[in-house]
């Protein structure tokens, strides 16, 4: 994942993805490759041509705050894609290993919500804990393990999120955003050289270098036995562990997306009776 020159190939997956017009340029026309030439972002940032082609190049590696703040702009960045612009052009970045540990106080917690589907997810979207409305809710799925490999890899994917470009898109500028805060995580890495590998439609989306952190949403999704269900999903960061958060979903009382959390806690209480049931069964074959 980590690359020689980062921040040139940062720039240039966001130069190609901005509009002319967009940068209240004038349409001149098409254009040979996408997006802005490497002129016009100097000339909006107020810097020299020379200068950006050789930040492009690698062979400038010290910009000034200014500088980067100016590039920025021209570029149309948000704060989390400006910041992890900053943190590439001033060598800044994260020490602090992901956490990949659930504590057992966070695992109380997420257990103790028995109204919505709750899970932890670490930093390379591994699913590290969910309750049992989280696991009915992605019941269709063949493993529910990480979720960028269920998007990319699992077919049941396609028919489970309404709009599956949407959430493909989402969830690797989420995993770049989370690559960005610890580069040098191991799993990280391994997570985006199997999807390389195997998802052409991963490696399109991770070479345009988009970061959003996703915090909250709204979801839609195409369950088999409980129908479509539209949720809205809040990430809530876990200060005491680097990388993971607590994922929940919910819906406005009295809708459609209540009476479908309903269905699927029902779902879940058979699910985990039947299992309660088969246990003893099961030990006393082995006593057998």
């Amino acid at each position: 994942m980590e690359r020689e020159n980062e921040l040139g190939d940062y720039l240039r997956a966001r130069r190609a993805a901005v509009a002319p017009a967009d940068a209240g340029l004038p349409d001149d026309g098409p254009r040979r490759v996408p997006g802005l030439r490497r002129d016009e972002v100097a000339l909006l940032a107020g810097v020299s041509t020379d200068y950006y082609i050789r930040l492009e190049q690698g062979r400038e590696r010290h910009p000034s705050e200014q500088v980067l703040r100016a590039i920025a702009g021209a570029l149309r960045l948000d704060d989390a894609a400006a910041a992890h612009l900053f943190r590439l052009g001033r060598s800044v970045f994260g020490t602090a290993a992901a956490a990949t540990t659930v504590a057992p106080e966070l695992l109380r917690l997420m257990d103790g919500m028995r109204e919505v589907p709750a899970f932890v997810v670490g930093a390379a979207q591994d699913v590290l804990a969910a309750n049992a409305m989280a696991k009915e809710l992605y019941d269709g799925f063949a493993r529910y393990d990480n979720l960028l490999r269920m998007i990319f890899l699992d077919p049941y994917a396609r028919e489970f999120y309404a709009d599956w470009d949407r959430a493909a898109r989402i969830a690797v500028g989420n995993l770049r955003a989370s690559s960005s805060q610890f580069p040098k995580d191991e799993r990280i890495e391994r997570v985006v050289g199997e999807l390389s590998v195997h998802s052409p439609a991963f490696t399109g989306l991770w070479a345009r270098y988009e970061v959003r952190p996703r915090t909250h949403e709204d979801k839609h999704f195409r369950h088999p036995r409980v129908g479509e269900i539209r949720l809205h999903f809040e990430a809530l960061a876990v200060t005491s562990a680097p990388g993971q958060h607590l994922s929940v979903y919910s819906a406005e009382p009295g809708g459609a997306g209540a009476d479908a959390l309903v269905l699927l806690r029902r779902l879940s209480e058979r699910e985990t009776a039947s299992a309660d049931r088969a246990a003893p069964a099961e030990e006393e074959e082995l006593r057998a």
